[in-house]
């Protein structure tokens, strides 16, 4: 009797599943979205499952170590075990083409340099400052020297989570280096002790009225309330979307961003594609002087890179009256933490090492360089590429993706969605509670620590003390299938401004070394 009731029970839930198929087939025939489940009922939703789980298949199963972009499966590795303080090292011998167009040698010194037996680096094998004063030449009130040369770039409260932003603070406050805030200004995130740089963008976030202008009060406001303000850096534009602006939907609007930023509750959030406060170059520098002047700060620029009659414009302007920014920063095309249209983040803007160059050598020509610190970002937080930028001109780089990756990023790359499986960029609750700021402060620590340590083991091994002394001539770039290399200075035709250094004791002597 019980085998019976059994089979007829069994019988029962076949007729239930059999049901449930017939009301999900029905509905696919007359619904109009999509034509897959239309004419294929029931199997048509293999094709969007398989679909949305593609790039982790490709991620972890199909695509090879160095295949995958933006970062490889051996590059991310790299920032994971680092950041985790685990074996990063490989075996056996490089898996990289060495012969494809475009991959950068590092020359080494027949004879090392060799640290004296009281050079700071021998107790501490992380310390590089910056070269460079920012702010000296045009005799700003507070010139700052940056305690790192690798520092983390700008990524706003709202793209990111607060937990997320918490964790790379703490981790640049234990190791010295700077933290950018993005342009959604100042939070509550980036105060645990870390320098801290202003980005100001063209929504002004933080520091204007309720029509959205700049309100210069504020900002003094702001900068003497909050002394860990070191620098302010005007954002043009950035790698991923150079000249669009861009939108925080009223969905994700929560009210501490929209006291952080000074918004509405309830409206979507506008960044415009352009700033209200300026109009061209020569009012875009007396904008710069004024919040110099106001605040007592350095001031600095952010732009991806196009059009260079700007550029000429802006170094002209510079050159005769000796006013403009204290630091340029270039963001290379290859960039871009937050969210894009694709036909910005593939094909508006120029790469990095292009970027650079080309602006470089304008303000060469006037003989300006060594007035100006050069800040890169774009993929340079790697050894590799930090050295390839160092030898450019670039006196310090900025780093995001690889700071996120080094807290749990996965390069999931829906930034864009809100629903970041690492709580990283998300302002899911649920999702941003996974990020433990005590643990991801260290891995964020472990990461910049080791990163720097392997810059100065790269320049020891090339016969420096410090990267600032890299020239174009010790990277050569390969150039394919004409089978040779030539170096950075013949390949992009210019050669870079020596850098003013006499020793890192000397160096950790400013009086301006993390500002006044």
């Amino acid at each position: 009797m019980e085998s019976i009731l059994q089979f007829f029970e069994n019988i029962a839930w076949w007729g239930y599943l059999l049901l449930f198929l017939l009301i999900i087939a029905i509905r696919d025939i007359f619904q109009k979205s999509h034509t897959v489940q239309h004419n294929f009922p029931i199997v048509g939703h293999l094709r969007y499952f398989i679909e949305s789980v593609g790039p982790e298949l490709r991620q972890y199963i199909v695509a090879n170590n160095r295949e995958e972009l933006p970062f490889n499966r051996r590059q991310r590795s790299w920032i994971y075990a680092s950041s985790k303080k685990e074996n990063n090292f490989q075996g056996f011998g490089t898996d990289q083409d060495l012969y494809s167009a475009g991959y950068n040698f590092i020359k080494p010194a027949m004879l090392p340099y060799k640290l004296p037996k009281d050079h700071p680096n021998i107790g501490n094998p992380y310390i590089c400052p910056s070269a460079k004063v920012i702010g000296e030449f045009h005799q700003r009130q507070k010139p700052f020297l940056p305690k790192s040369v690798v520092n983390i770039s700008g990524m706003s409260y709202g793209s990111l989570s607060a937990t997320a932003i918490d964790s790379m603070n703490k981790g640049a406050a234990k190791f010295g280096c700077y933290h950018n805030t993005g342009e959604g200004g100042l939070s509550p995130y980036h105060k645990n002790g870390a320098d801290v740089v202003l980005n100001i963008g063209t929504a002004y976030f933080g520091i204007r009225d309720d029509d959205g202008n700049f309100v210069l009060e504020k900002l003094v406001k702001l900068c003497q309330e909050n002394p860990c303000i070191k620098m302010i850096e005007l954002k043009l534009s950035q790698g991923a979307k150079p000249g669009k602006g861009g939108v925080l939907p009223a969905s994700k609007l929560t009210k501490e961003l929209a006291e952080i930023r000074h918004v509405p509750m309830g409206k979507d959030v506008i960044s415009p594609a352009y700033h209200s406060a300026f109009s061209n170059i020569k009012e875009m520098v007396d904008f710069i002087e004024l919040m110099a002047k106001a605040t007592g700060l350095p001031v600095g620029i952010k732009s991806a890179v196009g059009k260079l009659e700007m550029w000429e414009e802006l170094a002209d302007l510079m050159k005769k009256t000796n006013k403009g920014p204290d630091f340029i920063t270039i963001d290379g095309g290859e960039g871009g933490t937050g969210a894009a249209p694709p036909s910005f983040a593939d094909h508006v803007s120029l790469p990095f090492v292009y970027a650079f160059s080309s602006v470089y050598r304008i303000f060469q020509k006037r003989e300006l360089n060594d007035k100006i610190t050069f800040i890169g970002s774009g993929k340079l937080g790697l050894p590799d590429t930090a050295i390839m930028a160092f030898s450019m001109g670039v006196d310090v780089i900025n780093v995001a993706r690889e700071s996120m990756m080094s807290i749990g990023c996965i390069q999931a790359q829906v930034c864009h969605t809100n629903r970041c499986p690492s709580g990283v960029a998300t302002q899911n609750k649920w999702l941003q509670g996974g990020i433990d700021p005590t643990l991801k402060s260290e891995r964020f620590y472990n990461y910049v620590k080791t990163l720097t340590k392997e810059i100065l083991d790269i320049c020891h091994a090339c016969g420096y003390e410090h990267p600032s002394q890299f020239m174009m001539d010790d990277v050569d770039v390969a150039m394919g299938d004409n089978n040779r290399t030539q170096s950075l200075r013949t390949t992009y035709q210019y050669q870079k401004t020596p850098v003013k250094f006499e020793g890192l004791k000397k160096l950790l002597e400013n009086p301006y070394l993390g500002g006044k």
